[in-house]
């Protein structure tokens, strides 16, 4: 468990090197929600559905908060269709708790998170050591979230297959990240096109 938060943390540290966007991270985020669900076995999945078990409350706010938010009713939740649901504005609301608890420290130049080259910064906490530590051994299931959400390069080939329902929705993450690529590029494109029309007009 804690793969959300990790990612979230490991995000924060690379934005100082690299841009890293409000929507791709947030489908990494849903995304890291159900890896860390089936950790917990608060969840199942047949096929690309993500099945609810029965479950007692989790320790982690945020986690328990996605378990509650679970489709219930058959035939379930496709992996893809959680990822859109979910992820709308989940950024901001695990930047939101972790300043809550304190493992943010946001300069005071910044006051619109993802809207500023100025990122929060996560403060020196064991939270911190531990998202650090999975980035730096290549913990497979962290480095790729972080490669689909452009926290970083490419993974390594020779690194450990994850299990397969970890890798089925690691899947799931990547095409999400690049169809919400591609409709950028749909809309940027029609955008020049407009531009180019009203000048002409």
């Amino acid at each position: 468990m804690g793969t959300a938060r990790d990612l979230m943390i490991v995000a924060m540290d690379a934005a100082t090197s690299r841009p890293v966007t409000q929507g791709e991270l947030s489908l990494g985020l849903a995304g890291a929600e159900v890896i860390d669900l089936l950790g917990a076995e608060v969840v199942t999945l047949e096929g690309d559905r993500i099945v609810p078990r029965l479950a007692p409350p989790l320790d982690d706010p945020l986690l328990d908060r996605a378990a509650t938010a679970l489709v219930r009713d058959k035939p379930y939740e496709p992996i893809e269709d959680w990822l859109w649901r979910r992820g709308r504005g989940l950024a901001r609301q695990y930047l939101t708790a972790l300043e809550e608890e304190g493992l943010v420290s946001r300069p005071r130049a910044s006051w619109l998170p993802f809207r500023s080259t100025t990122w929060p910064t996560p403060v020196e906490s064991p939270a911190r050591q531990r998202a650090r530590h999975r980035r730096a051994t290549d913990e497979p299931v962290l480095a790729t979230l972080a490669a689909a959400v452009g926290v970083r390069d490419e993974v390594p080939e020779d690194l450990p297959a994850p299990d397969e329902a970890a890798e089925a929705v690691l899947a799931a993450v990547v095409d999400a990240v690049t169809e919400l690529d591609a409709v950028r590029r749909r809309r940027a494109i029609e955008d020049d096109a407009f531009a180019n029309v009203w000048r002409g007009a």
